[in-house]
């Protein structure tokens, strides 16, 4: 079963998909789009992915604030949690994502990639690690389980 990460923002959905085994998660591309609310083609191309690789489940970022509120970018990707589900028919999970981007940034600049382009990838690297996140924390409880 391969499950989906994406990373939602204003003018970009970062993707990530994990192994068939749902150990490791793989970033796949960043999908843009012009306007924040024009995501016509945004949820087209997500499921043309979840088509191409047998997306089973889809791990949303949930952006709340450090102090555990919901702002309006954790309303926004309520509203395209809902989105999703409606259009794909899968269990849409949201993932607390404080941090992802901090850490996908500090990546990128541990790796020496060029500030010019760390743009480009920060939005996969941040659903890498909220799938890899989520991923974990299955295999944890699993293992727990299984005491």
């Amino acid at each position: 079963m391969r499950i989906m990460g994406l990373d939602y923002g204003t003018k970009t959905v970062g993707v990530a998909i994990s192994d068939p085994l749902g150990l490791t998660a793989q970033a796949i591309e960043t999908i843009s789009r012009k306007e924040e609310n024009k995501l016509r083609r945004t949820c087209a191309r997500i499921e043309e992915l979840i088509s191409e690789y047998s997306v089973e489940k889809i791990v949303l970022g949930f952006p709340k604030h450090m102090n555990n509120d919901i702002g309006e970018r954790a309303e926004k990707s309520l509203e395209f949690k809902d989105m999703l589900h409606r259009r794909t028919g899968l269990e849409v999970i949201m993932w607390d994502e404080r941090l992802t981007t901090v850490e996908a940034e500090r990546t990128l600049i541990e790796s020496g990639v060029r500030r010019e382009n760390r743009k480009k990838h920060i939005d996969q690297i941040a659903a890498v690690f909220i799938l890899q996140g989520y991923l974990d924390h299955l295999h944890i409880r699993s293992d727990m389980a299984s005491e």
